[in-house]
């Protein structure tokens, strides 16, 4: 019942302003759409690195999430737990395995009989223990969508790094939770109204320039064995303070209470720019909290 009453809820939310949302979503499935085909495409046909090639989908981010925040910030909140579930579906998908070779499925179940057979079971345990239970949920677990899974796995294998395995792909979940743990904290701080930005902030302007223009132009490291340059952290410090700079007066005129002060800004943008430098670790789903949580000072 509480089930019912949630989904009517979450129904009449949608429905209550439908032009603008439904035509949020087009907006959202066109940018899919068009990412997915020409992102896939440069992948499999370009020498471009793959850290620059993932941080395709961080503008992918901004594209999809800035206009939200400013025009509908609380279908934005539902659209994320959507957006969620529909990765964690993929992920079980991703990681379906294919059925066995016949002729091994064959033998494996006289084998298993003959074990069966050799011990003194109870009849509804041999019953439940039985080659066909057992293959039936091993069928179950394998959800026969093995195709899909082999599809799926090599379009997302394309953007992996060293923090993502067969196992477990985590990068497009980190990306995810980074633009959206912000944005769920920042209900109700209205006078602080960068916070629910921090992730889009952080993810999908300060890293991706920091990464672009410390690949291309970078000399100056900050360590002889880490990759990250001085170069690409200035970039990323300075772009996230120009797009700051463009959405306070935009934040302004729609009538937020402003009492963000330019000096914790610049302070939170800088440590959070340092941070993003010297972490090795997965920083799209750590930087944007700690960005959010100096906005919040």
């Amino acid at each position: 019942m509480n089930t019912i009453m949630l989904h009517c809820r979450v129904v009449h939310f949608v429905i209550t302003e439908p032009l603008e949302r439904l035509l949020l979503c087009v907006y959202w499935v066109g940018i899919i759409c068009a990412s997915v085909v020409r992102f896939y495409n440069i992948s499999k046909h370009s020498k471009i690195e793959r850290i620059l090639l993932r941080k395709y989908y961080h503008l992918v981010a901004v594209l999809m999430f800035l206009p939200a925040v400013l025009l509908q910030p609380k279908f934005l909140d539902l659209a994320f737990g959507a957006a969620l579930a529909v990765f964690l579906t993929l992920e079980m998908i991703r990681v379906s395995k294919p059925p066995c070779d016949a002729n091994y499925m064959v033998k494996m179940t006289l084998d298993y009989e003959k074990v069966l057979q050799g011990t003194d079971l109870p009849s509804f345990l041999f019953a439940l223990l039985a080659p066909e239970s057992l293959f039936l949920a091993l069928d179950f677990l394998v959800w026969k969508i093995w195709p899909l899974g082999h599809v799926v796995h090599e379009f997302m294998n394309a953007f992996t790094d060293h923090r993502d395995s067969d196992v477990l792909i985590v990068s497009h979940f980190s990306l995810l939770l980074g633009c959206a743990l912000p944005k769920w904290l920042s209900l109700g701080l209205n006078d602080r109204p960068l916070v629910p930005f921090a992730g889009i902030l952080s993810l999908g302007i300060g890293d991706t320039m920091a990464s672009v223009v410390g690949h291309k132009y970078g000399v100056l490291r900050w360590s002889k064995s880490g990759k990250k340059t001085i170069e690409g952290t200035a970039a990323g410090i300075t772009s996230v303070l120009v797009m700051c700079s463009v959405l306070l007066p935009l934040m302004a005129s729609t009538g937020y209470i402003l009492s963000q002060h330019w000096l914790s800004l610049l302070l939170a943008v800088t440590v959070s720019g340092l941070l993003e430098a010297y972490t090795t670790q997965l920083d799209n789903a750590f930087i944007p909290l700690v960005f959010y949580s100096l906005l919040c000072l």
